[in-house]
């Protein structure tokens, strides 16, 4: 039998496999800390425990680190200044600014006890004067060597239970998480010169160390997030090659230069910009998520490029959380049938998120465990 780090790999390699793997995607039994007194730690509600238990002994895990260079933060925002956290009742509220010539950017992030996610309540960017003035802003070119050594401390902690991944937002998830989301599209849209000028700012950020890391780690799969900004409806298809497909393009060809596995995450409606993935040359996708989400099927994604790609998904979060597990069994033979029909390289079944309130729903639970049993069971055979 393999174990489910070389089931993982044989998948990412487009071998053969005894079943598909399964993934919890964020809950792996890993990160999640039941006895941590943190009064913002969801996860030490009773009600997870049973599932961050099944996601340890029964899933392939994959947990993720974000990596940077010794001394320098994940964050290029970071770099020009720091977030200060302060307490504000029952949430954590971190505030920035940063000089821009006369104008003075602020951003205000929020995290609530019971949700584990962060608000932004003011965003850096407002209109396209704070765009002028951050562009004038110089971001320092990373040097020095990968900060690995958490990463390998925990991966030798993983084992064979899983692999660990590399989690990399690309510069367009750097750039467009400094507006709102009406602000970035108008400006996106209508302002490609400038706005094309602050991927490029970015890019000589995050390309830097995304050759660094993938040289002190060869050979590990990566996540990069941020081609979902320029998807529909935020954004026409057009855009794609040049916002997303020329800059994840190096960070693959980057990756791929040790050795290593790129997987791009993009929610939402993908037919018409999945040429435009496939021609950053990646490895795999999630979640491909189903319609009414997204606007294609897992079955055609599998039949137009799975050969190139492993795909993660495509399970709804929100049917997870709100089927009747009979109902959520049915999505889940589905996606497993799909997933693995005619020839592709591989298929790893996966929601497309999880719950984040501190109370775990019954029946997220239970819609949890079928994944589980029926992709054991090989019930979809046949």
């Amino acid at each position: 039998m393999l174990t489910r780090r070389e089931r993982l790999m044989r998948t990412l390699r487009g071998e053969a496999v005894d079943r598909p793997p399964v993934c919890f995607y964020e809950i792996t039994g890993f990160d999640e800390h039941p006895d941590d007194p943190d009064p913002y730690n969801i996860y030490s509600h009773p009600s997870w425990l049973p599932l961050i238990e099944l996601a340890r002994e029964h899933t392939e895990r994959t947990p993720r680190r974000m990596l940077s260079l010794r001394g320098w933060s994940v964050s290029p925002i970071d770099m020009l200044a720091p977030l200060v956290t302060v307490e504000q009742g029952s949430s954590r509220v971190s505030r920035r600014e940063i000089k821009a010539g006369q104008r003075t950017l602020t951003e205000r992030i929020r995290r609530d006890r019971d949700i584990y996610t962060d608000w932004t309540e003011e965003h850096l960017l407002k209109d396209l004067d704070d765009l002028k003035a951050f562009l004038e802003l110089p971001l320092p070119i990373p040097q020095g060597e990968a900060d690995v050594d958490d990463f390998l401390k925990a991966e030798a902690e993983l084992g064979d239970t899983g692999l660990m991944m590399i989690d990399a937002p690309d510069p367009l998830c750097w750039a467009a998480g400094l507006f709102d989301m009406g602000t970035y599209t108008v400006i996106a849209l209508t302002e490609p010169e400038l706005f094309t000028r602050l991927l490029q700012k970015f890019a000589d950020f995050v390309l830097p160390i995304t050759e660094k890391v993938s040289e002190a780690l060869p050979g590990r799969l990566w996540r990069i997030v941020g081609p979902e900004y320029a998807s529909v409806p935020y954004l026409p298809p057009r855009l794609f090659p040049a916002y997303v497909t020329h800059f994840d393009r190096q960070m693959v060809e980057a990756i791929h230069r040790h050795g290593g596995y790129a997987r791009i995450h993009s929610h939402g409606r993908l037919k018409r910009i999945l040429d435009d993935i496939a021609a950053t040359g990646c490895d795999a996708l999630d979640p491909v998520e189903p319609p009414n989400q997204g606007d294609v099927t897992l079955a055609y994604v599998r039949e137009h490029y799975g050969r190139q790609m492993v795909l993660f998904g495509n399970l709804e979060s929100t049917d997870l959380e709100n089927l009747p597990t009979p109902a959520f069994e049915h999505k889940i033979l589905t996606a497993l049938r799909e997933g693995t029909a005619g020839e592709g390289r591989g298929f790893v079944l996966m929601p497309s998120a999880c719950p984040y309130g501190r109370e775990l729903p019954d029946l997220a639970l239970q819609n949890y465990r079928a994944m589980v049993a029926l992709t054991h069971s090989g019930a979809w055979r046949g």
